[in-house]
């Protein structure tokens, strides 16, 4: 039986995004605040959203795989959020005092996330992987750190570097090159980085034991998503551990969006024991929030015990009783039941995903565990970083697979993780499934 396409959605008129754009690039350089925001040509413009769906100012309705990157576990306008916000609210935004909402909060990820036992709260996952590394640093009092190739962990200087290696830059892969990820990065930062190839233990040993006088953390991701959603080897994984332990650097986690993996978030999942876990995302409920927590041995440098701290930490709105009362509303509402409905979602979705692709025999792959996603244009699925990389033909035929899947109403997040939400159910993994399918069939990519 033929399959039941989706109809595509009535070619809507984007005049009024395409005039927002163009009033934004006269103040705004190139025209938007993120430079993660997708583009082509111009960003559609945001109405509202609504559960698992977006509506844009043109009149257009999507089903969102993109979540605000990840972020919103429970879709748009989660009513438990909703509520809570607006009560607190009428309380006040922000104090210089702290609040007992910062304790409840607190009081929660130490008793689901085994290697938390302390918390500080910050405004953004950048500043929660910055703090990490600092308290890393003032820890061990050696300066430098190893990182995953190609992992993406916010915008610290020192977590930027090798995230954006070519082909032409990023060197032997037996010693990876610390590619500046922008123009005019001082090189006391580039030599202060050792870049490990996911999933090569070997390696990751040699290199963390040649530096290890000079590295104060090693930090990774356990699943690095924009490096193409990959799997873990578990003897890569103790190799980064058993390593680290023998000359005593601490291991980070950076679970800003890889918390949803599960009710213990990632490193519980894949075995990991690390020293100090990034959390942001999902935890503030759509509001901004960031969060270092780890062991009260790792956390010890953030107090004073009545004097100065090895390392001042700050925030004008760290731990506001807003995205306090949202993280709280949403991470009390995500209970194992939860977690473990939106994994059964996405182990269906990526089975069938996988059918599709066999049975039309199509260069695809796909990569992705628990409420996460990603379609590569690849036949085999990526294992590091330079098999996930892009060519500019693959590349293409991504952009096409976005083009498609919008045509089809759906938002495809492009070369990132797609992302479910507790908003989601059978109706929306079938369109998906239907739309993918609905590419291959005619063959509208180019492959």
């Amino acid at each position: 039986m033929p399959i039941r396409t989706p109809a595509p959605q009535q070619a809507s008129l984007t005049e009024i995004s395409k005039g927002l754009f163009e009033r934004a690039c006269i103040v705004i350089p190139d025209g938007v605040n993120r430079a993660t925001v997708d583009r082509d040509p111009f960003p559609d413009y945001v109405g509202w959203g609504r559960g698992a769906y977006l509506y844009d100012v043109d009149g257009s309705k999507y089903l969102d795989l993109n979540n605000n990157f990840t972020t919103l576990i429970h879709g748009h306008t989660f009513e438990p959020v909703i509520e809570v916000a607006r009560r607190v609210l009428k309380d006040g935004s922000c104090f210089s005092n702290p609040t007992l909402h910062e304790i409840n909060l607190a009081e929660l990820l130490c008793e689901r996330i085994p290697a938390v036992e302390q918390v500080r709260f910050v405004n953004t996952g950048t500043e929660a992987v910055m703090f990490a590394i600092k308290a890393a640093r003032a820890a061990t009092g050696r300066p430098a750190i190893a990182k995953i190739e190609g992992a993406y962990h916010g915008a610290y200087d020192w977590a930027e570097v090798g995230q954006a290696g070519t082909p032409d830059t990023w060197g032997a892969p037996e010693a990876p090159i610390t590619v500046p990820n922008y123009a005019g990065q001082p090189r006391s930062v580039t030599d202060d980085v050792i870049l490990l190839r996911f999933n090569d233990a070997a390696a990751a040993r040699r290199r963390i034991a040649a530096n290890h006088q000079r590295l104060a953390c090693i930090l990774i991701d356990p699943v690095p998503s924009r490096a193409g959603l990959l799997a873990p080897d578990d003897s890569f994984l103790a190799a980064i551990v058993e390593t680290a332990r023998q000359y005593g650097i601490l291991v980070i986690a950076d679970e800003v969006l890889n918390l949803r993996q599960g009710y213990q978030g990632a490193s519980a999942r894949f075995g990991l024991n690390p020293d100090l876990i990034c959390m942001g995302k999902i935890i503030g409920g759509g509001f901004p929030i960031g969060a270092v927590g780890g062991t009260k041995t790792a956390m010890a440098v953030f107090g004073g015990s009545g004097g100065p701290p090895l390392l001042p930490q700050a925030g004008t709105f760290s731990a506001n009783p807003i995205s306090m009362v949202a993280g709280l509303a949403s991470m009390t509402a995500m209970t194992i039941e939860q977690f473990d409905r939106l994994e059964r979602l996405g182990d269906h979705l990526r089975a069938r995903l996988r059918q599709v692709i066999a049975k039309y025999e199509a260069p695809f792959s796909v990569t992705g565990s628990a409420s996460l996603f990603r379609l590569h244009p690849k036949p085999y699925a990526p294992r590091e970083y330079r098999d996930a990389y892009l060519s500019k033909s693959e590349a293409e035929t991504m952009r096409l697979l976005g083009r498609h899947f919008k045509k089809h109403g759906i938002i495809l997040p492009f070369a990132a993780a797609a992302s479910l939400s507790t908003a989601m159910g059978d109706t929306e993994i079938e369109l998906i499934i239907q739309t993918f399918e609905h590419a291959l069939a005619y063959e509208e990519l180019t492959l």
